[in-house]
């Protein structure tokens, strides 16, 4: 569909479900894949590969942080530029987009390759788990630039209208993942270096399908020569710093809290919070991709000057990433046996109630993240970066590793506790940030376009 028309001339309801219903199963796709990726490993190689993805996955996501940066950082001014009908900037942003990702990401492949073993001894990883965890992530730095463009694209598709295209490409790709992760595990017995293979080669083989009709010129987005300047980089990184600390941050509160967990619980206590990790976080990719779908609506008419319209689409967001979230806290409150089961077949019985007490915990920040989460991502889609920023930092860095040390003599149960405070101290953040700007925001004083223009 037109992005203008899809974006300004679809009633709200319609354009929720367009954009994020297709954004929510295309990331329930990928959170099926961590579901079966974890369940793999866990039950096919073993605990202590279950345990050093866990150590691993944190450098493997800072592997796509610039790269998310910039990502997100473009999205945001070409649904912006696009809504103010501007194509040729929004094409020149596009294409300068593109080039930065593919640079940043061949940087931060050759650093993380080299980097891995060094990363793994200050956690305090030794022997077997260190060594498998430094496989993991080499893999992914091997794959790096390519393996960096997938989430890009995607924000591209769906800022072109191609909702569809891009949720069956994410579906796609997960399945494929799934597919070789079992064949390279079950049938070729490559270890945690298959798992980190099979994920690499379905998201190259994602960006090849999704950039060959950019490249063929038969999207909105088209490339041209790229035009770089001090302004255009700047706005880039301001609009994607969002995005970009909360990666870095949560990078950094999760090499923290996996140094504090070897240190009080050992290998089981890195564990259980990888199960909490496959569990909980399975829910957040759906309500990030729901949230995510809907910015470039909620941008493209913030730039146009349709502030109702704006409105009333977040109010949709908060409705459903609130059903979402809840859902699934009682899910874990309700059968955490039978989840934790999934992950591993350690039946010690002091392991499986740790994991057990250790969910229940969880599941109480389910009732809360929703809220900063979606406050976030709709402060990013309509360029304030700043308040994006302030949420970001407070739930992914300051408030839980602040409460690591301050929840340290508890012992693990106070290292359960950290993700509920978090999410619950940051929604009251969020909350006041929320109100500010839409004190702020200005009333619609102009006229919808009609069918016919």
């Amino acid at each position: 569909m037109d992005p203008k028309k899809l974006f300004l001339k679809t009633s709200p309801l319609r354009l929720f479900f367009l954009t994020a219903l297709p954004g929510a199963i295309s990331m329930l796709a990928s959170a099926m894949y961590g579901i079966f990726d974890g369940v793999f490993v866990g039950n096919i190689v073993g605990d202590t590969a279950f345990a050093a993805i866990n150590l691993a996955f944190p450098f493997v996501i800072l592997n796509y942080a610039l790269s998310d940066l910039i990502a997100v950082g473009s999205a945001v001014p070409i649904s912006i530029a696009l809504g103010k009908k501007e194509d040729q900037r929004a094409n020149h942003i596009f294409s300068a987009a593109v080039i930065m990702i593919l640079v940043t990401g061949l940087a931060m492949g050759l650093f993380l390759y080299a980097a891995s073993p060094l990363f793994m001894r200050l956690l305090g990883a030794e022997g077997e788990l260190a060594s498998l965890a430094v496989s993991y992530v080499r893999v992914y730095a091997c794959f790096s630039p390519l393996t960096t463009m997938t989430f890009a694209v995607d924000n591209y598709l769906r800022i072109s209208g191609k909702i569809k295209y891009s949720m069956f490409l994410n579906i796609g790709m997960s399945l494929g993942t799934i597919a070789l992760e079992f064949v390279f595990l079950f049938y070729l017995k490559l270890g945690i270096v298959g798992a980190a293979l099979a994920s690499c080669l379905s998201m190259v083989a994602m960006v090849i399908i999704a950039m060959t009709p950019f490249l063929m010129r038969k999207f909105q987005l088209k490339f041209t020569r790229p035009t770089f300047s001090k302004a255009l980089v700047g706005q880039i990184i301001s609009c994607g710093s969002p995005a970009f600390l909360s990666n870095i941050a949560g990078r950094i509160t999760s090499i923290v809290m996996n140094a504090a967990l070897l240190s009080t619980g050992g290998e089981s206590a890195v564990s259980i919070w990888g199960i909490l990790m496959y569990v909980g976080e399975t829910i957040q990719p759906i309500v990030y991709g729901m949230c995510d779908s809907l910015s470039p609506a909620i941008g493209y008419n913030y730039g146009a000057g349709y502030y109702r319209r704006v409105k009333t689409l977040t109010r949709y967001i908060y409705t459903a990433s609130a059903v979402i979230s809840i859902a699934a806290a009682l899910l874990m409150l309700l059968i955490p046996d039978v989840l934790i089961s999934l992950f591993t077949k350690n039946q010690d019985p002091s392991f499986l109630r740790e994991a057990t007490l250790a969910l229940r915990i969880y599941a109480l920040s389910r009732f809360a993240v929703w809220f900063s989460f979606a406050t976030q991502i709709y402060m990013t889609a309509v360029d304030k970066p700043l308040f994006a920023t302030v949420i970001s930092l407070a739930s992914s860095l300051a408030i839980p590793v602040a409460l690591v040390f301050l929840l340290s003599s508890q012992g693990l149960t106070g290292l359960w506790l950290n993700p509920t405070l978090t999410a619950f101290t940051t929604s009251l953040l969020a909350l006041v940030l929320l109100m500010r700007f839409q004190k702020k925001m200005p009333k619609e004083d102009k006229p919808l376009p009609s069918q016919s223009e």
